[in-house]
């Protein structure tokens, strides 16, 4: 592996640094909506990462996403439902983050991407009356997420304005539960025919949030609830994406090495790091 340069990240432009310059972000720093704390700067961070997603992936290349809560995939969902309209999602999860700033009880916006993006659960007047999200009702970001095409695996921790939605939408979920029932080889089957049935080429896009997995295996993370995906599991769900050859994008998420301590960002951060190599390919042969 190679080593980057001591001085890189000095003389390497941040993605970001155009954020406060971008013509599609208020003047105004720190406005957010009711119910949406943070607002501006978070959807501000989102648009820019929205583009450059959009960007990469109309040529064809694999965006891959590190934060960050995971708010940061507003902006990913977004860029990769441009580039592919009928995306279809596995959201990798403890939490459903299908919360909006009408439902949230916190307005915490790592607990909206899903809601912010699915189709049919905010207006374009409802967009462009949140600091910060304005962007969301113009093209070439208007293309929503169908609830038929997104699959939640790993749900431990759901608010029960998301468990309605989820209801009323039909989406299709793997709780805990679900996985303790069938196995992680059933619930990922499930997943993948859910999604590919009707289009076997459908191009598909893995979020996986660290607090999916178990934290005896991630304690470095915002959110952790016990009970989690088990080390083999949390790897069987990237190796089996994979494996399908739709994937076209992903992000990982919530790793926050300030919460824990040493050996436990260490270990967190190794799981992390071969969750993605099994999402990129690797294989035990």
């Amino acid at each position: 592996m190679h080593s980057l340069p001591d001085d890189f990240l000095h003389n390497t432009p941040s993605p970001y640094s155009s954020l406060r310059s971008s013509p599609r972000s208020s003047q105004t720093e720190g406005r957010e909506a009711p119910g949406a704390r943070n607002s501006e700067i978070v959807g501000g961070g989102a648009f820019k990462i929205a583009e450059i997603v959009r960007e990469n992936a109309k040529k064809g290349q694999f965006p891959l996403t590190l934060g960050g809560d995971h708010s940061v995939s507003i902006g990913t969902l977004a860029g990769m439902l441009s580039a592919y309209p009928n995306l279809g999602v596995i959201w990798v999860d403890a939490h459903a983050d299908l919360n909006t700033p009408e439902i949230s009880g916190s307005g915490n916006m790592h607990g909206m991407p899903v809601g912010l993006c699915m189709k049919g659960l905010v207006d374009e007047d409802g967009y462009r009356n949140i600091p910060g999200l304005s962007w969301l009702a113009e093209e070439p970001f208007k293309n929503r997420l169908k609830p038929s095409n997104l699959v939640y695996v790993g749900l431990r921790d759901v608010d029960l304005p998301e468990r309605a939605t989820i209801k009323r939408l039909g989406i299709k979920y793997f709780s805990m539960y679900d996985i303790d029932r069938l196995g992680i080889g059933g619930v990922m089957d499930s997943a993948i025919r859910h999604l590919t049935s009707s289009n076997p080429a459908r191009p598909i896009h893995l979020s996986y949030d660290i607090d999916a997995i178990d934290p005896a295996s991630a304690p470095a993370t915002g959110t952790a609830v016990r009970g989690g995906l088990t080390y083999r599991e949390a790897h069987f769900v990237a190796e089996r994406t994979a494996n399908t050859g739709n994937l076209v994008g992903a992000d990982i998420v919530e790793l926050n090495p300030s919460l824990s301590d040493k050996e436990g960002v260490a270990e967190t951060t190794q799981m992390g790091l071969a969750v993605v190599r099994s999402f990129m390919g690797e294989s035990i042969i």
